[in-house]
């Protein structure tokens, strides 16, 4: 981006009809996503997008969208949409007003450090992944009701109505869906211990209707928070839960509360990106990264170039080393965010870098401070006609979460315990390793790679996005980041590309199948330099809105899924 200004500038002294024409040159750009002039949402499924959009329509902010999407995405969505997970939101309101919402899970108060443990020390991965045992205190019912009773404009019932009438009605089952259904009925019926409503044998253009999640709905509207933190849907729940092994407690529902959170803020080039904060590692991580190769002429090396992947791959492997000691629950342990995203910090991080040799991470570990998450997740984005921006990324972190149904509610319970270091040094279910800073503790939040960011540019909206993914969510939305900023790429475009990620260990950058050129892989190799290009989790489905000079908005919905821009 530096580079190419200069290059425009230096040209403009000789010629400004060549300095016009090098601006008003062919667009690049090979696909535009929807544009409009008003309001849009971006999700996982048209059925959601379509409800936020109405809820707009009918007089409602993008915070009462944000609450009639989440509640969509947990019909239509059960892979990850949810009522029994939790999530992060970033904010940005019209006067520029930024902030943030945690309301990740919470480890049980009957928690033990070595819970997942056995005798001899060893971790039991099943334990943490399946059943009652893995489940957090949900979050996310209560991250509506924080958000709506902060800046709802529309009652609550009126918000609801069409997420129920969507329930009661049903919706039409996706090849996707069908698929992910087929693929997990085993494990429902395993873990479950019998059929479940997800666990019939359903067919592309099937109706599928979940009167249970709409009546548990309907409730939620009538009587409130408490419904679901102590009323009849929490005791239905706790005896659910208990049933399975579970160790939730009343007292677990009552004292849990969503938490306003400043988001992570960080300059990169002419953007100011405002991210989530811990217990997210998503912003500390990526603004790691994009700080570590900004000096970098990234326009200079070429989008997907061997140089380009690299230098982010050298980055990247520095960034999840620092993550991995030194990330937690902020409430529970101190973080260095200030020098984790200083400049001397980061410049002795890479003092080491060379483009000659890939620098091992066996060779890496986690930078000295003086004083010292899939997939299966899903993440949408909002901006309303009045530009006030809503980003959200919500999970039940495995795919369906624990696989554990309550049928008598109409929703999965996630495995967010996962997402702890059961033991410090082994990895979790997305390799990543975790250190006493996340060990389990009664009452705290595990650590998370959830990443909703909304983008400034010269001090105004420019992008709102995030994307499921696991581990590689970071390295997703930061690719888009820069897919917009330094190549100059439409949001679909930026959306649509090709993406990598590096993650410190295992050491081997995982590239999107059948996507890079063998000559670049082949360069990359040369240069030591291990990788994988099978059909790995690195596909992320990013969900995006980009605000186009003229004011009006570009959505950039993934098509590695069934997400869809939706908008007037």
């Amino acid at each position: 981006m530096k580079k190419f200004i200069l290059l425009v500038v230096f040209l403009s002294m000789f010629s400004c009809d060549s300095a016009k024409e090098k601006t008003a040159a062919p667009s690049l750009v090979k696909e535009r996503g929807l544009v409009v002039s008003n309001a849009m949402v971006v999700s996982a499924r048209e059925e959601a997008s379509k409800i936020g959009v109405q809820i707009m329509k009918q007089g409602g902010n993008a915070f009462d969208a944000m609450v009639a999407t989440e509640m969509a995405l947990a019909v239509v969505y059960p892979f990850a949409g949810n009522l029994g997970g939790g999530g992060f939101m970033v904010y940005r309101m019209h006067d520029g007003e930024t902030g943030a919402l945690d309301y990740r899970e919470k480890a049980p108060l009957a928690a033990e450090r070595t819970m997942y443990q056995d005798s001899a020390g060893n971790v039991i991965s099943e334990r943490s992944r399946y059943g009652g045992l893995a489940v957090g205190v949900p979050g996310t019912v209560a991250g509506i009701f924080a958000v709506h009773e902060k800046f709802g404009s529309l009652p609550l019932a009126e918000i609801l109505a069409p997420v129920i009438a969507l329930a009661k009605n049903g919706y039409s089952i996706t090849e996707n869906q069908m698929n992910t259904l087929a693929h997990y009925r085993e494990s429902f019926l395993r873990v479950n211990r019998d059929s479940i409503l997800y666990s019939q044998e359903l067919k592309e253009g099937d109706t599928l209707r979940n009167l249970a999640l709409a009546n548990t709905l309907e409730r939620l509207a009538s009587n409130g928070r408490e419904e679901f933190y102590g009323g009849s849907t929490g005791e239905k729940l706790l005896n659910f839960l208990q049933q399975n092994g579970g160790i939730i407690t009343m007292e677990d529902l009552i004292s849990y509360e969503a938490k306003w959170r400043d988001p992570v803020s960080f300059q990169y080039d002419d953007l100011q990106i405002f991210a989530m904060s811990p217990p997210s590692s998503g912003g500390i991580v990526m603004g790691q990264i994009m700080k570590m190769i900004e000096d970098f002429p990234l326009e200079e090396y070429g989008h997907n170039s061997a140089k380009m992947i690299q230098l982010i791959t050298e980055a990247e492997r520095r960034a999840y080393a620092d993550r991995s000691f030194y990330l937690g629950d902020p409430d529970f342990v101190d973080i260095p965010v200030d020098t984790l995203l200083s400049e001397d910090y980061l410049q002795e991080r890479m003092k080491n870098f060379s483009f000659s040799h890939a620098t091992p991470s066996s060779s890496l570990e986690h930078g000295e401070i003086v004083g010292y998450e899939s997939m299966e997740t899903t993440h949408y984005s909002i901006v309303d006609s009045e530009g006030n921006a809503v980003a959200v990324t919500t999970t039940l972190n495995g795919a369906y979460g624990s696989k554990l149904y309550a049928e008598e509610l109409g929703f999965f319970l996630n495995n967010e315990m996962d997402d702890f270091s059961a033991k410090p040094g082994v990895p979790n279910m997305f390799g990543l390793i975790g250190a006493e800073a996340n060990a389990i503790e009664p009452g705290k939040r595990m650590l998370s790679s959830m990443t909703p960011t909304i983008v400034e540019k010269n001090g105004n909206l420019f992008m709102v996005l995030g994307s499921p993914g696991g581990s590689t969510i970071i390295t997703s939305v930061m690719q888009t980041i820069l897919n917009v900023a330094d190549y100059d790429m439409s949001m679909q475009d930026a959306v649509n590309a090709p993406r990598f990620h590096h993650q410190w260990l295992p050491d081997e950058i995982l590239f999107e199948p059948n996507s890079f050129d063998p000559e670049i892989l082949e360069t990359l190799k040369q240069k030591g330099y291990e990788f994988s290009e099978g059909q790995s989790r690195i596909l992320g489905k990013v969900d995006a809105i980009l605000v186009l000079p003229d004011g009006k908005l570009e959505g950039g919905a993934d098509r590695r899924g069934d997400d869809k821009a939706v908008g007037y």
